[in-house]
């Protein structure tokens, strides 16, 4: 299996040499060549396979360049009890007919990021190992990847961490899970700015070529093709768990934000997985609703990007949208280098609304889309607590919300849930009129000492940040 860019660069790469680099050397994502494709005997047989057991099945199709029992052992090492909470790892639960919640938030940081980030933290541990080779992770966060990247990453060998997130733009909790952290591999920046500027100073940095290679700069975000391809894995398992062999197919609702989660579940649908719709559920910061509605990619600006009460998507540029527009567009590397690095730098937008290619996302593609307010969000949280005695963060309420838009009783619409309420506290007191229950190891967190670094939103400072310690260490 062999990797190439969105946008043309003509080496072709192996996993490995992905996993490290992060973004292609021409600004692109790196996507595979081809998509593996999985007929039903194979999905059927898989239905008896426990969480670790399909990773590896579902990982082998697209790595090739490590050997099948060492990856086999980097997955059983990565899902287990004692990290994921149950055998189940991603359990799937029924809200009513037709109503699906997959449990994804019982990791070490309660947000579905784990379930991606504990395997690339142990990936790269392992092939850095292998090179004898160190890397620096340069990443961005709204809110759930900063904490997942560092509670992976921690006391990993060879391994630094510079996570960029926007000043006082998370919740209490979220800042308090990274900021607390005092290992000194671990180093939080916060940008003076919203989530895009942390964004963009990553691609910035990413893209300065003799700076990346020479402080041995590599991504996390799910620009990182290895954290993608771990989140297709529980496509694979909701589905199992809610269909039976030789049903019909299923459906995901997916807030999303940065276009990664939903983007893995376009690359399952690609390798056969039955699944007739892609719900994408946004909140008031509705760029990818309203592409998915009209064909038109409009960037919002800082001042436009709103602050929203599900934090971790208030994004107005999704870095992974460009992965399925390469795809929209037949893998055309050349308009789509167009569209994401020319028209967008120069008009902030792009425009497929007068294409015929663009009707493929929903009939070809099985994109759905949809947008949910607070007003929304407190009542889809107060409906699923007093209903059903479920407690959802409000992410997962803008899931749910959009999900019963488009879903039906015939067929399983599977929600996925985004994280644990404990995140959210403020919006539950406001939605419950209680607070959501805190697991015990988490007491007190709000109150601990903070280890954090501010900065201006511009890539020189952070580059001087990094310089500087790589070079003090």
């Amino acid at each position: 299996m062999h990797y190439v860019s969105t946008r043309g660069h003509s080496g072709r790469k192996q996993f490995s040499e992905t996993l490290l680099e992060g973004l292609a050397e021409d600004g692109g994502l790196y996507i595979p060549q081809t998509y593996p494709r999985v007929d039903d005997a194979t999905l059927d047989a898989w239905r008896t396979l426990s969480y670790p057991s399909l990773a590896f099945e579902v990982l082998s199709l697209y790595i090739s360049d490590i050997p099948p029992a060492d990856l086999k052992a980097i997955c059983e090492r990565t899902y287990t009890p004692e990290v994921f909470g149950s055998s189940k790892i991603a359990p799937l639960r029924k809200l009513e007919n037709g109503l699906y919640l997959q449990g994804l938030s019982n990791g070490p940081t309660l947000a579905f990021k784990d379930m991606a980030m504990q395997l690339l933290g142990n990936l790269l541990e392992y092939e850095l190992a292998r090179r004898h080779e160190e890397l620096n992770i340069l990443g961005a966060t709204s809110g759930d990847t900063g904490s997942a990247a560092e509670y992976a990453m921690r006391g990993k060998k060879g391994v630094r961490v510079f996570m960029l997130s926007p000043r006082a733009r998370m919740s209490a909790f979220q800042q308090a899970q990274m900021f607390s952290l005092q290992d000194d591999n671990i180093h939080n920046i916060a940008i003076d700015g919203v989530f895009d500027d942390c964004q963009d100073i990553v691609k910035r940095v990413s893209g300065d070529l003799e700076f990346k290679q020479r402080y041995k700069i590599g991504a996390v975000n799910s620009i990182n093709w290895a954290r993608l391809l771990a989140q297709v894995v529980y496509y694979f398992y909701g589905y199992l768990q809610a269909t039976e062999p030789q049903s019909a197919g299923a459906s995901f609702a997916v807030p999303s934000g940065n276009f990664g989660n939903i983007c893995a579940g376009h690359v399952g649908r690609m390798m056969g997985l039955p699944i007739s719709r892609l719900v994408l559920a946004t909140n008031e910061n509705d760029v990818l609703d309203e592409f998915f509605r009209t064909g038109v990619y409009r960037v919002r600006s800082r001042a436009d990007t709103l602050e929203t009460s599900s934090p971790s998507m208030d994004i107005s540029k999704a870095s992974n949208l460009e992965r399925f527009v390469f795809d929209l567009l037949g893998r055309d590397a050349s308009r789509t280098k167009l569209l994401f690095e020319d028209q967008l730098r120069e008009r902030g937008a792009f425009d497929l609304s007068g294409d015929p290619c663009f009707a493929d996302a929903a009939t070809r593609f099985g994109f759905r889309s949809g947008r949910s307010t607070h007003a929304d969000r407190l009542a889809t949280i107060r409906d699923t607590w007093e209903r059903y005695d479920t407690m959802i963060d409000p992410h997962t309420a803008d899931g749910v919300t959009v999900a019963r838009v488009h879903g039906s009783p015939e067929e399983p619409m599977i929600v996925l849930e985004t994280a644990l309420p404990i995140k959210f506290a403020a919006t539950i007191r406001e939605a419950l009129g209680r607070d959501p229950d805190r697991p015990q190891r988490f007491d007190g967190i709000e109150d601990l000492p903070k280890r954090v670094r501010v900065l201006p939103a511009n890539a020189e400072a952070v580059k001087n940040y990094i310089a500087d310690v790589v070079q003090g260490s």
